[in-house]
């Protein structure tokens, strides 16, 4: 004689197959957890952190300057290059002399073109020069004047011819 399986016999195999799911994705998420991340997401983090506040603290000086800092980007009419004019003035609008001007020219989406040129005092409060860039489009200039215990960072985007 066969025996009849009762009605639901199967749900206590349901039960078991749900939770062996539940316990295969929790051990594939481990997994994933445990090698794709290492946890450190900044090298050095505490000296890069040492060195935000420095900067900070040195935004807050230049701040305190009060200086106006107006650059220009031109074409060279000949064609030769692109004249680059950095115009410094201290909070009552008056010249500031006696800066040595630094500039780092950088493509942002190109490595390898980079440029750094030094601006000539071209009148009081200006620095200029004429530089020949490479290749045509957009440029990062990188400014950094610096004269009797001040320094000054300024930064622009523009485009080349």
């Amino acid at each position: 004689m066969s025996a009849d399986r009762r009605p639901g016999w199967w749900y206590p195999y349901i039960f078991v197959a749900v939770f062996g799911l539940v316990v295969a994705v929790n051990a594939t998420m481990v997994w994933l957890a445990g090698t794709t991340f290492s946890g450190l997401s900044t090298e050095r983090a505490y000296d890069k952190g040492i060195a935000y506040n420095r900067a900070l603290e040195a935004a807050r000086r230049q701040e305190a300057l009060g200086w106006t800092v107006t650059t220009t980007t031109e074409p060279v009419p000949d064609g030769s290059g692109t004249r680059i004019v950095q115009t410094y003035r201290d909070r009552d609008g008056l010249p500031v002399v006696g800066l040595r001007v630094r500039v780092r020219l950088s493509r942002p989406a190109a490595q390898g073109y980079d440029r750094d040129v030094v601006l000539a005092a071209a009148a009081p409060g200006d620095h200029a020069a004429t530089v020949a860039l490479p290749l045509p489009g957009l440029w990062d200039l990188q400014a950094v004047a610096e004269g009797d215990g001040v320094s000054y960072q300024s930064f622009r985007r523009f485009v080349a011819p």
